[in-house]
């Protein structure tokens, strides 16, 4: 058997579908299944081993998307699952040559022509959370179990090596991952903010506070670390495989809803995370013991990438809020060691 799944982006959408291809493997051990991804993203797949490989396509250049649909056609696949919901990874699915074309109903995925492409729907009914609703593709396959399985095998790596080692070094009691960037403004909790977190982590936890970045970032996290008195270090230069190694030995991650903030789900980091336009019930960790605080009752800019009010409504999340979520997170982890 040959399967094709098709998620482009982002990072934390494709990690959100990886309990697909793992139940996948499962029932089909012996198949082939690969994963149609946007180049931007493919590090990520590198680490997921239930996958037979992934087909990197730019969708913003028709060269790469004609050399993807070859190469796509070649493969001859039994079926396609589309993930995303929208009309290029619908139509993408459908350019495979894949019968059928599997997706979602109009109900469920962000563009309605999406389902125009699609010979097969899946009603994903009453799921919130969009981990479960991508599960629910599973049931065209004969799976009825619906785990929440992130396949990752994690690398060695140096930079959680030099964190833990700074940690043992400082006399702290481990580290927490502090994670201030997001692609949109919106999602950004101010960084004098997180400052005043970090030095909170080091003066009630004993935690050493490490601050991620990525490209672009590095301005932002060293405001944080000026802002905590000196409480926060830099985390070193991270790929995605040193991020899930942070994560997975982190006693703490706060973050807003972007990429880093899944990986560390995926893992099991205890996680507080911060939500201003995007629903923690859809987007958000799904272990019983991690804290959303959520402004997006009050949002007026749902999935929008930029707030249309003069303060976005992140900034209504206090100091004192993260501190004392931070307080519970924390007491619940060590309960549950």
């Amino acid at each position: 058997m040959k399967l094709l799944i098709v998620r482009l982006g982002a990072l934390g959408d494709i990690v959100h579908g990886l309990p697909v291809a793992a139940a996948l493997r499962e029932r089909y051990p012996e198949a082939q299944i690969d994963w149609l991804v946007d180049v931007r993203h493919t590090a990520v797949l590198d680490l997921v081993p239930v996958i037979s490989r992934h087909v990197a396509v730019d969708s913003r250049s028709a060269r790469s998307v004609l050399a993807a649909v070859r190469d796509l056609r070649r493969q001859h696949y039994d079926a396609a699952v589309d993930l995303q919901g929208l009309i290029k990874s619908a139509a993408l699915a459908r350019l495979s040559g894949a019968r059928p074309v599997i997706g979602f109903a109009r109900a469920h995925v962000r563009e309605k022509a999406a389902s125009l492409f699609y010979s097969v729907v899946c009603d994903a009914g009453a799921a919130a959370h969009v981990v479960d609703r991508n599960l629910a593709v599973l049931s065209l396959f004969g799976i009825t179990e619906r785990v929440r399985r992130f396949p990752f095998s994690v690398p060695p790596s140096s930079a959680a090596s030099e964190v833990a080692a700074r940690a043992s070094r400082d006399g702290r009691r481990g580290y927490a991952l502090i994670n201030p960037g997001a692609a949109w403004p919106n999602k950004r909790w101010p960084p004098e903010r997180f400052g005043r977190i970090a030095a909170a982590l080091v003066r009630q936890f004993s935690l050493l506070p490490v601050v991620l970045w990525g490209p672009g970032e590095q301005a932002l996290a060293g405001r944080i670390v000026e802002t905590s008195g000196g409480a926060a270090v830099l985390a070193p230069p991270t790929g995605v495989a040193d991020v899930l190694a942070l994560s997975r030995d982190a006693r703490l991650m706060v973050s807003g809803d972007t990429g880093p903030l899944h990986l560390a789900a995926a893992v099991g980091a205890p996680i507080v995370a911060l939500f201003g336009p995007t629903d923690p019930a859809r987007n958000g960790p799904w272990s019983a013991g991690d804290i959303s605080l959520s402004r997006y009752d009050e949002c007026v800019c749902h999935y929008q990438r930029q707030c249309r009010r003069s303060r976005t409504c992140i900034k209504d999340i206090s100091v004192e809020d993260v501190r004392g979520a931070i307080d519970r997170r924390l007491a619940a982890a060590e309960h549950q060691a």
